[in-house]
């Protein structure tokens, strides 16, 4: 018994008769026939009761009706799980972002791919770009998201990955939540003297310390106390209890809103941080991933083509 016996078995016995399945069927009524005779011969039951108005099952037929249609159902189900995966509208990607993206940016992108995608199961993970990074060479990680100062810089040193441009990320001023006072937008001579907090430099991946470092010597502002934190995230609380200040990526504008900040725009031109997506340049991608990767590029600046 093969799977064509059976959608011919359970064709005949919901039209009622050979000429209507047949009809159904897109077929002729001797071939038809003659595999349900020759199925009943398999099994050694008769499945069927003939008579002049037509056909109707034996109990026998009846259990296999029954037992054939889970079965049939079974298999349509599979197939069109696999028929989704192969499309990527199913499957699995764990995505590595660091967290200054995680708060507002992901999300957002996440939503907007759900809505084509609802059965792709996304796995998100908030390492430290380095790690993102490593995750995505040890196969831990599909795609990273990290931010950097120069996108194209950053892809001609890589020969393990392939670098998506994203986006530009905004940089804005930082203060703890007493300093309302601060007009808007503020001079970056504000911070003269001040102290200030930012992350570690990620080696051999300039980002946001090289970009303030080279806007405070543009522009001549000297410091006060610089304070080193592990990540953009854990220098946040520093700032909020009123420790420090700092130049921050605040993307599309939205993702420090959730903090107890005082955030203004900076009056002196500043590069943005770019936003990029990392993935494995000697892996495969798979359907579900390839599909998120087209939506990266399709947003991609225009100006500047992703690697």
């Amino acid at each position: 018994m093969d799977l064509r016996q059976l959608r011919y078995f359970q064709a005949v016995v919901e039209a009622g008769s050979f000429v209507a399945a047949a009809a159904e069927l897109h077929m002729s009524q001797p071939p038809l026939s003659l595999t349900i005779s020759k199925l009943e011969s398999e099994l050694g039951v008769q499945l069927l009761i003939r008579t002049a108005r037509g056909v109707s099952p034996t109990s026998a037929g009846m259990y296999l009706l029954n037992a054939g249609s889970r079965i049939l159902g079974d298999v349509d189900e599979v197939v069109n799980h696999l028929t989704n995966y192969g499309a990527g509208r199913e499957g699995a990607i764990t995505v590595a972002s660091v967290p200054a993206l995680m708060w507002y940016r992901i999300p957002q992108l996440l939503k907007e791919h759900s809505v084509e995608n609802p059965d792709v199961d996304v796995r998100l993970i908030d390492p430290p770009p380095w790690t993102a990074i490593e995750m995505i060479h040890n196969r831990k990680a599909d795609v990273a998201f990290i931010m950097v100062a120069d996108a194209e810089q950053f892809a001609e040193r890589q020969d393990r990955f392939h670098i998506i441009r994203w986006e530009d990320v905004p940089l804005v001023a930082a203060f703890p939540p007493d300093r309302t006072d601060l007009p808007d937008p503020v001079g970056i001579g504000v911070f003269e003297a001040m102290t200030m907090i930012l992350p570690q430099r990620t080696p051999a991946v300039p980002s946001l310390p090289d970009i303030v470092d080279e806007a405070l010597r543009r522009f001549g502002v000297i410091t006060g106390r610089t304070r080193i934190a592990d990540t953009i995230q854990t220098s946040i609380p520093l700032i909020t209890s009123g420790q420090a200040s700092s130049i921050l990526p605040d993307a599309q504008r939205r993702s420090l809103r959730k903090f107890d900040l005082v955030v203004r725009e900076i009056r002196e031109p500043i590069p943005p941080l770019q936003a990029v997506a990392v993935v494995s340049a000697r892996a495969e991608a798979s359907p579900a991933l390839s599909r998120l990767l087209k939506r990266i590029r399709s947003s991609a600046p225009a100006h500047r083509p992703s690697t």
